[in-house]
């Protein structure tokens, strides 16, 4: 039995020896751990959820993904940061596949005829030591419209599984779509959309 009790400590303590047997560290949330540099979208964890009321019943939301663009950043020059983001239309996601090909139709956002969405900063100022107010151009439909984002870093570090060093944020606005030329049920289906933004950069090697 003493036998038993040994090996079965001795295998415990190799497994535990194992570095995979430890937790992975990820990002942390310390802004001074912010790499500076030129920093490139990792699209399989950006994301932009849109949500907008439906009739007065319901808050509805849906996403976009599959982004590209580029970060240049700078945490002691933060006025100095650079953002560009594209947007494909037809990545367009709700939980209603019919409701998807509509919004894809030029009733409302057109993906044939303006199949991405673009935004480019124009200004970016600190709004704490995690956060920052970013402003820009947005073209949407067609239409370039100034929009400001309420931003705040979540972390930062070398993402466990690709080793690339990763910076994420998250980052919020409110924009009239009507103002972008998608008018379709306006006011019935509200013009206010709130847009929340999960944005994941690597950096370039």
């Amino acid at each position: 039995m003493n036998k038993t009790i040994l090996a079965s400590a001795a295998l415990f303590a190799a497994l535990v020896s194992v570095p995979h047997a430890h937790a992975q560290k990820g990002g942390t949330p310390d802004p001074k751990a912010v790499q500076a540099g030129s920093y490139s979208i990792e699209p399989y964890h950006t994301q932009v959820e849109f949500t907008l009321l439906h009739m007065g019943f319901t808050n509805f939301s849906g996403f976009f993904s599959q982004a590209s663009g580029t970060l240049t950043l700078d945490p002691a020059h933060i006025d100095a940061t650079k953002l560009d983001v594209t947007l494909p239309i037809a990545s367009v996601q709700t939980t209603v596949g019919k409701l998807d090909g509509e919004l894809k139709s030029a009733d409302w956002f057109d993906a044939e005829k303006f199949p991405t969405a673009h935004f480019v900063s124009t200004r970016v100022t600190r709004a704490g030591s995690s956060m920052a107010t970013i402003t820009g151009d947005l073209t949407l439909h067609g239409v370039t419209k100034p929009v400001t984002f309420k931003a705040r870093l979540i972390g930062s570090g070398v993402n466990p599984l690709d080793k690339k060093e990763t910076v994420g944020f998250e980052g919020s606005a409110v924009i009239s779509r009507s103002a972008f030329g998608v008018s379709r049920y306006v006011p019935l289906v509200g013009d206010q959309v709130t847009l929340h933004i999960a944005g994941a950069f690597e950096k370039a090697s």
